[in-house]
């Protein structure tokens, strides 16, 4: 934990927020007049790797599923025009 008047976090705030995402300091507390007034901390990023395939297994998609709404049924048979351009 590092302590920096707000002056001084104005004067260096790239710095500081190059050591907190580095690793550096994990945390930093701005303070004014001498009282701590903010704790600045470093976003941890979210793991995303793994989404594809996440529910697996969790539930079963019946085979009629688009068959209780013709209009929805439709859409999923492509019939009739589509609202999208063909490719050349």
């Amino acid at each position: 934990m590092h302590i920096v008047s707000l002056f001084s976090a104005k004067t260096h705030l790239s710095r500081i927020v190059e050591d907190l995402a580095s690793g550096a300091e994990q945390e930093v507390i701005i303070s004014r007049h001498g009282k701590p007034m903010v704790r600045v901390m470093a976003i941890k990023p979210n793991e995303t790797s793994c989404r594809i395939g996440l529910a697996k297994g969790q539930f079963l998609v019946p085979d009629d599923l688009d068959t209780a709404n013709p209009e929805i049924a439709k859409l999923f048979a492509a019939e009739g025009n589509t609202p999208y351009a063909t490719a050349p």
